[in-house]
């Protein structure tokens, strides 16, 4: 018995079949069986079906005509045999370890009766976006399995057949079958999630779902959308039978209404001569159920009392005004685009220095590599002004000196055409173009574990839609516009500089100089260590694991695997939980904490640095690795004991596992191979080969001299009291800063002066 049964539905998508035929029988995941349903198609896709039964996976029913997507399905749900049923539209297609990730999620909840998943509209002029709605909430929150009642959010989401996956031994317990007619997705999902025992999500996107310019239900002028009337009477008769549901009458009302006024408004959706008719059989459908309305907007009653003109009229004054704010934005941005220009033409100013971050919500602005090197840059270049870009709500972050540029005002704009040096961890936004003189320093953000830039656009259908003759998808060629600007990659270790010389081609500068903003572990004293802890709430003698997961791109807004709570009660007395997610600089955290808890994020190649215990916590490893991909083989090369469940988690501290000498050999080869630069003085390298061209470069200090702090509980006060870390031998010297192309130049680095001790 497969793992998925596939359902295509197939009529007249000749041209998209192929790639939908592609996009399943190509999955890394191979247990499944392909069911596809010729619906009357024309003799081009008959043939095309034929060559995909060559396939033992692939299973062709015929039907004797055109039966419509719902009664095509139901053909290929009774010949079905997997654990679950997915159905894909015949020029749709499934993203690059879709099924993996189903697969993975479905194992990890116990087997849910539905999991909802993320897509991707793709229209047929180019455009795309992702349309999955409130997913990433949903994802969030536990308990991760779940009935409607608990989320009734669920509700919000598209009505849609083809992003969920379904039990089938469910489907046919409650005999779920889908109805004729378009708008089919209305009774199907609503029946389904009112009467699935347990439902979980996967923020992620695992469909392509194509908007074409014909034919698509969406994306044309049509009277197939009249058929939305017998789909929600439907809706209401299942309603009738299943008294146990009534709690569910008024919201439903609410979202057919909704519904309703959504497709009387759309541009295009209805043919001219048949609006009228359409709002007409909307009010008789909403009297006819208005005993399930509950309370009502007043675009509810205007289309129950059947008042089109007022309806008509209340739309076009909201739209008046909107259309008027929007015209005022625009006037505003034609200004500043033409002050951008002239300001681009005026000289630069070689005594300016504009940086700029792209933390997470809620973080500083002012931190990471770009703080460290404004810093160090207002001390060692004379003369130098700097200016950092942050709205005024962050205003007190900034260090007295530093200038506040607030985003897109004509300050701004003028510093950005003006200033020599642009310093970021990210970009400065599309409407910039780099200047001949200007100096860009791109530092990234953190050392990579997944994969970046160009090598995920296999991984992103807008990214690989095909935009130049060389094969090149959209997202990708701007990205290296972008790169094209780049005169400095900032890398802390060799590891990230194939990374990032894979991810983003390119001709500039590679600085192999280590973390500037990892010097802070240098320059921190352990009097500043126990300020954290006692800020932080940390009482003496307790040990502060910090837990700090990786966003995953497969779950939109970063589902971290576990919740703080069930970690600090599973732990019990003796042990505080730090959020890594907390409104505070990373840095910060790291010099509190005794030990970490990670699994795919940055922060374990900053905390290593400290040398200081390190668990990783690794649920999901093949799901992200097959979704995100991969540069780091993590389970082999984890700076401390790997696990994969919170059992295990807590054993390992019982246990004093996450402090043995094994984990500390682990830690060590990590420290030397993503370490080998992080002496204190990585921010000064940069500063003196980007801003001073090469002056007196810092030497890298011999790793057996160098003295992060440590947790204060210890004689010298140096080292943690958690570990008695080993130390590594020998000395290493970064290289020459390494140019992505010959024909790019060298900083200069004759001038050296001895290396002091830390």
């Amino acid at each position: 018995m497969p793992r998925f049964s596939v359902i295509v539905p197939v009529h007249q998508v000749q041209a998209y079949l192929p790639e939908c035929l592609d996009s399943v029988l190509t999955q890394s995941f191979t247990d499944l069986e392909l069911i596809l349903v010729d619906d009357g198609s024309p003799p081009d896709c008959g043939e095309l079906l034929a060559d995909a039964a060559a396939d033992p996976r692939v299973t062709v029913l015929r039907l004797p005509g055109p039966t419509g997507p719902g009664p095509a399905r139901n053909a290929g749900l009774t010949y079905a045999r997997g654990d679950y049923v997915l159905f894909l539209d015949s020029d749709d297609a499934l993203t690059t370890g879709a099924l993996q990730a189903l697969a993975a999620r479905l194992s990890e909840t116990g087997e849910p009766d539905v999991l909802v998943f993320d897509h991707v509209r793709a229209f047929w002029h180019g455009g795309s976006d992702r349309g999955g709605g409130p997913l990433a909430p949903l994802a969030q929150r536990e308990p991760q399995v779940f009935r409607l009642r608990d989320r009734p959010e669920l509700l919000r989401l598209p009505t849609a057949v083809w992003n969920k996956v379904y039990r089938r031994h469910f489907l046919a317990a409650r005999g779920l079958r889908l109805p004729p007619g378009a708008h089919e997705g209305v009774p199907w999902t609503w029946c389904t999630l009112l009467t699935a025992e347990a439902v979980t999500v996967l923020d992620r996107v695992c469909v392509v779902h194509r908007q074409r310019r014909e034919g698509a239900l969406l994306s044309g002028t049509t009277r197939r959308h009249f058929d939305v009337f017998g789909q929600y009477d439907r809706v209401f008769a299942f309603l009738d039978d299943h008294p146990e549901l009534a709690r569910w009458r008024p919201v439903l009302y609410r979202r057919m209404a909704d519904h309703l006024a959504g497709l009387f408004l759309a541009p295009g959706r209805l043919p001219r001569a048949g609006r009228a008719e359409f709002f007409r059989r909307s009010s008789r459908l909403c009297l006819r159920h208005q005993s399930s309305a509950g309370r009502t907007n007043l675009a509810h009653v205007l289309v129950r009392l059947g008042a089109r003109r007022t309806f008509s009229a209340l739309w076009s004054l909201r739209a008046l005004g909107r259309r008027l704010r929007a015209a005022g934005r625009s006037t505003r941005a034609a200004m500043l685009r033409l002050h951008h220009s002239v300001q681009c033409r005026r000289r630069l100013d070689p005594s300016l220095a504009v940086f700029l971050t792209h933390p997470a919500d809620g973080r500083p602005v002012y931190d990471g590599d770009p703080a460290a090197l404004e810093a160090k840059a207002r001390e060692l270049v004379p003369g130098l002004r700097t200016a950092w870009v942050a709205d005024a709500a962050h205003a007190a972050e900034l260090p007295p000196g530093v200038r506040r540029l607030q985003p897109g005002s004509a300050a701004y704009w003028s510093a950005l055409a003006r200033a020599k040096y642009l310093v970021s961890d990210g970009d400065f936004g599309a409407r910039r173009h780099k200047r001949a003189g200007q100096v860009l320093l791109q530092t990234h953000q953190g050392t990579p574990l997944g994969r970046l830039g160009v090598e995920l656009r296999d991984r992103s259908p807008r990214a690989a839609r095909p935009a130049r003759g060389d094969g090149m998808g959209a997202e990708a060629a701007r990205l290296l516009e972008r790169v094209e600007e780049w005169d400095y990659s900032l890398s802390a270790n060799r590891h990230s500089t194939l990374a990032f010389e894979r991810a983003y081609p390119g001709g500039y500068t590679t600085l192999e100089f280590g973390a500037p903003r990892n010097d802070v572990f240098f320059r921190a004293t352990a009097e500043d260590v126990a300020g954290l802890r006692a800020e932080l709430g940390v009482p003496p003698g307790v040990v502060a694991v910090l837990y700090a997961p990786a966003e995953r791109d497969y779950l939109h807004g970063g589902a971290p695997p576990l919740e703080l709570s069930r970690l600090a009660s599973a732990l019990g007395p003796g042990y505080v939980v730090l959020d890594g997610s907390a409104a505070r600089r990373a840095a910060e955290l790291c010099l509190a904490a005794d030990a970490l808890v990670t699994d795919y994020s940055p922060l374990m190649f900053d905390y290593a640095v400290l040398d200081r215990p390190i668990v990783v916590h690794a649920p999901d490893w093949e799901t992200y690795r097959a979704t995100r991909g991969s540069c780091l083989d993590l389970p082999n090369a984890a700076p401390g004991p790997v696990v994969r469940d919170l059992e295990s988690l807590v054993a390992c501290f019982r246990e004093d596992l996450w402090r043995s000498a094994r984990a500390a050999e682990r830690r060590a080869a990590f420290r030397a191979r993503f370490c080998p630069y992080d002496d204190g003085l990585a921010a000064e390298r940069v500063v003196r080969s980007v801003f001073l061209d090469g002056a007196r470069p810092a030497p890298v200090v011999p790793r057996e001299l160098r003295r992060p702090v440590g947790v204060p509980g210890r004689e010298d006060g140096a080292r943690p009291v958690i570990h008695a870390a080993r130390r590594g031998d020998g000395s290493s010297s970064p290289p020459p800063a390494r140019a992505s192309r010959a024909s790019r130049p060298r900083p200069h680095r004759d001038a050296r002066r001895p290396g002091r001790r830390i």
